[in-house]
């Protein structure tokens, strides 16, 4: 593909994608537990751990994946951080 169609192309891309977030409803809860498999968590990792969140835990291409959802609501999707799955004890811990 020639570069300036390509350029226009990602020009009208980055210039839609606005519009694209403001219509896109959130992730919740319930959502994520019924198409997700994950691990319930006691206690989120240090580096999420805030007051009014709970974390799940999913395992993928060697990494472990924490998702937080707030304690309100329709308990919405608020955070994500990947870990290494070498890391593993340290996460729990």
């Amino acid at each position: 593909m020639p570069f300036k169609p390509l350029c226009a192309a990602a020009a009208l891309l980055f210039a839609t994608a606005p519009a694209w977030a403001e219509t896109a409803a959130p992730l919740t809860y319930e959502q994520f537990e019924a198409s997700v498999p994950h691990l319930d968590l006691e206690e989120c990792p240090d580096t999420l751990a805030k007051e009014g969140v709970f974390c799940r835990a999913t395992l993928r291409h060697d990494e472990i994946h924490v998702f937080v959802f707030s304690d309100e609501g329709d308990q919405v999707f608020v955070g994500f951080k990947s870990y290494p799955a070498e890391g593993l004890s340290a996460l729990l811990h």
